[in-house]
């Protein structure tokens, strides 16, 4: 990876809830096999997390439920802010700057004009009492988009994008599917052309054949668009599919890293070699 392909560059962030005592860090982590600290409480979410994000390419962040992946994405999305550690975003022609020190302004703008993410539970990303056409101008809104005709277009041109009818524009999202929720969502996500789009858990809870068609759908959106992505997920089928490379988290720590094939056909840590087993068997 070089210094020009770089796009983000995430170096030792901690992230803990609780005060921490001083036998936290002996008492938690993957060796222990917890996250909270047993005598204080204090749950150690993310410790020295640091990795790189190329420009176009997935990354996979695979892991159990409280191996501390999604308090990592909150970090990413600038929802949550770390205890340490720096966030680098690289552009085009102008020095890194370090997201975590911008102001809340400044870091609202940014996620709405560079990022877009894409929730496990569309209620999580969707105003349900908005109608779909609404959703994805509320995206816009945030972004300073200000004509109404050019959201009305830019929304039609999205639903297209993400194969939803464009004369649905004006539908309530209950009357949609569970896999026809998740393109509005990518739809909104995708609103702003953000350089980096956010995958937490996308296709958790939707049947097979839809689940299918959803990857399908990111795929073509990454290649068409050299979109970066990062991809949050506990199916290693689903990151096999889409993630060049792949981190995987314990405990609130990264166990392991490398490229997605080399980490699920020869898994070096014990805890990766039983996800690998797990989803094998």
């Amino acid at each position: 990876m070089t210094a020009n392909n770089r796009i983000l560059c995430v170096e030792g962030l901690h992230k803990r809830f609780g005060s921490g005592c001083p036998d936290c860090r002996r008492l938690t982590g993957p060796k222990a096999g917890r996250s909270r600290c047993p005598h204080c409480g204090t749950v150690w979410a993310c410790v020295d997390i640091s990795f790189q994000l190329e420009s176009g390419e997935v990354l996979g962040i695979v892991g159990e439920s409280g191996s501390g992946k999604s308090t990592l994405l909150q970090m990413l999305n600038l929802a949550l802010h770390p205890d340490s550690g720096h966030l680098w975003y690289y552009e085009d022609g102008k020095q890194p700057y370090d997201l975590l020190t911008l102001n809340r302004y400044e870091m609202r703008l940014f996620r709405n004009n560079r990022m877009g993410i894409v929730h496990q539970r569309p209620e999580l990303g969707l105003n349900m009492r908005f109608s779909v056409g609404g959703n994805v101008a509320e995206k816009l809104l945030l972004a300073e988009w200000r004509h109404f005709a050019r959201i009305r277009e830019r929304t039609a041109e999205l639903m297209v994008k993400t194969e939803l009818a464009p004369e649905r524009i004006d539908d309530e999202p209950s009357t949609f599917s569970g896999g026809m929720l998740q393109r509005v969502q990518i739809a909104k996500a995708l609103a702003s052309r953000p350089t980096l789009l956010l995958l937490d858990e996308v296709t958790s809870g939707l049947d097979v054949s839809v689940q299918a068609r959803v990857l399908d759908l990111l795929r073509r959106i990454q290649w068409e668009d050299r979109m970066t992505m990062l991809l949050v997920s506990h199916d290693l089928g689903v990151v096999r599919q889409l993630a060049r490379r792949t981190i995987v988290m314990k405990n609130g720590h990264i166990v392991e890293a490398g490229l997605t094939d080399q980490i699920l056909e020869d898994p070096q840590h014990p805890y990766t070699q039983l996800l690998v087993s797990s989803a094998l068997g």
